[in-house]
């Protein structure tokens, strides 16, 4: 555990930029992969399952990385986390720009992941501790390395286009991670002692503030994602998770706090919302930018830049809405958006995108900031299992769901359409996912098919990908009934205030 002084103000700054360009290594690296997927399939003949699997690790150990290094990071210190990123971002950079096939892929986007949220492990608590008296704020800037990572990589890739290969891409990573390392190397004297710790509140406090039922839903969240991908049997996985779960309840003596629980539950949507739609909506809008002759990628670049440049402005903001205010905001925003963008055509999109991204702005960090100021006795894991429990939620149940929605469109409307073209092209055996079995498409048997079929499976696709972004935008209603429903318990009890924990003191 890490005992050393407050750092001098100077010393904050540089720690803060440290683990802001971490962040923004994560997220260069994040959109890289998905960037270069396509290149990757060619050169090793990845099937599309294949594809979606390497997708997937670079997702799943992102929360068993940041809810087990919560669980020990007071003790073992911030540095072991972040030196642990360091070597794991190095490693997947490595691997995937030597790599041999689809094992050396898959182990490079496994570390990734791991590197990814045992940064963030580290990185909240530091800010939140360092900021304690405007949480929100700073961890608003603080997570806008997320978007300038992604921008920064996707203007790279549209100003190359080809003169830069994937290998070439990859490598770009070392730049970010190299200076983060450098410049947490050179702060390792100024690593803050956690509000938690400097309160004294002891380790098992720490997990009666999440308790069984939060613990219950990051384990299932967890767990199922690692029984499908190792294949274990359903009574196995589930054995896991009630084991896992019942345990940390009985030891931590507590079913944990109730309003926890239910941020926990929001995050699950707040995530869809963002980073689901973020993984979809190149793919989603790809027709119509191409009629536009754009690159597909503006609409995400664009978005993204809008985060990176708000989140920077979020202190006035949020004084000004208070926190739940402004998710309640950003929610209603959102859902506006996501239906705008369903029904927009030609440079409309840039319209319906520029209220969509102001919508997704503040939502994770702001998550982050009501936590950490409700449940201070929770240090570092009420934080950042909250942030574990989003990823998967994109991961698990958004990609997938708004991947599944697109199939099932397809096929219902198809076989209204014209149910002879549908018994031709689509596949003849069911295909199963978390949210039940269903029959896709079959691509190859599609290149039979006359050129007007193929133009009217084509106009099918296209309003298929326009029904997932209205589909998409219930995931925001939710949220916004949520948080104003927050709003009047709050108000309730004399409003929203910032717990505090007493000798925490300043940092």
């Amino acid at each position: 555990m890490d005992k050393t002084p407050a750092a001098p103000m100077t010393g904050q700054k540089r720690l803060f930029w440290a683990c802001f360009i971490a962040l923004t290594a994560t997220s260069f690296a994040f959109i890289i992969r998905i960037m270069i997927l396509d290149d990757l399939a060619a050169k090793f003949e990845l099937t599309e399952t294949q594809k979606g699997e390497i997708l997937g690790v670079g997702i799943w150990p992102f929360a068993v990385s940041i809810v087990l290094f919560s669980l020990v990071i007071d003790r073992i210190g911030y540095g072991t986390a972040i030196a642990f990123a360091f070597v794991g971002h190095a490693a997947f950079a490595f691997l995937t720009i030597f790599a041999e096939g689809y094992w050396s892929l898959y182990l490079g986007s496994l570390l990734g992941g791991l590197a990814a949220g045992s940064i963030e492990a580290a990185i909240n608590p530091i800010v939140a501790t360092m900021f304690h008296k405007e949480k929100t704020k700073w961890l608003n800037i603080l997570h806008a390395g997320w978007p300038a990572g992604m921008v920064i990589a996707g203007l790279i890739s549209i100003a190359m286009g080809d003169r830069l290969d994937w290998q070439g891409q990859v490598g770009l990573i070392f730049i970010p991670v190299v200076l983060y390392g450098s410049l947490m190397a050179m702060c390792r004297g100024s690593f803050p002692v956690n509000e938690r710790v400097a309160a004294g509140v002891s380790h098992k406090d720490m997990l009666k503030e999440v308790g069984f039922l939060s613990a219950f839903v990051a384990s299932a969240l967890i767990l199922l994602e690692v029984g499908r991908v190792f294949e274990l049997p359903t009574w196995l996985t589930w054995g896991l998770i009630g084991a896992g779960s019942v345990g940390f309840g009985t030891y931590s003596g507590s079913f944990g706090r109730p309003l926890f629980f239910i941020l926990v539950l929001i995050m699950v949507p707040l995530a869809i919302t963002e980073l689901g739609t973020d993984n979809w909506i190149t793919d989603l809008l790809k027709s119509e930018m191409v009629a536009l002759d754009a690159n597909p990628l503006w609409v995400l670049v664009y978005t993204t830049f809008i985060m990176m440049v708000l989140r920077f402005m979020a202190g006035p903001i949020v004084h000004r809405l208070s926190p739940l205010g402004l998710l309640a905001v950003s929610s209603g925003l959102g859902l506006c958006g996501l239906l705008f963008l369903s029904q927009a055509a030609g440079t409309v999109i840039f319209v319906a995108a520029t209220v969509y991204g102001v919508g997704k702005t503040f939502f994770w960090p702001t998550m982050l900031g009501i936590v950490s100021e409700q449940f201070p006795k929770g240090g570092a894991l009420t934080l950042n299992l909250i942030s574990g429990v989003g990823m998967l939620g994109a991961g698990v149940i958004g990609s997938q769901l708004l991947g599944n929605i697109q199939d099932r469109e397809v096929n219902r409307e198809l076989l209204d359409a014209k149910s002879e073209l549908h018994a031709q092209v689509v596949a003849e055996e069911e295909k199963r996912s978390v949210f039940g079995d269903y029959y896709p498409l079959d691509d190859k048997k599609l290149e039979d098919a006359s050129p007007e079929d193929k133009k009217l499976v084509a106009e099918i696709r296209l309003r298929a990908k326009k029904t997932t972004l209205t589909t998409n935008a219930v995931f925001p209603g939710i949220m916004l009934v949520a948080y104003v429903l927050l709003i009047l318990w709050f108000r309730s009890r004399g409003g929203y205030r910032p717990v505090e924990l007493k000798g925490s003191g300043d940092t």
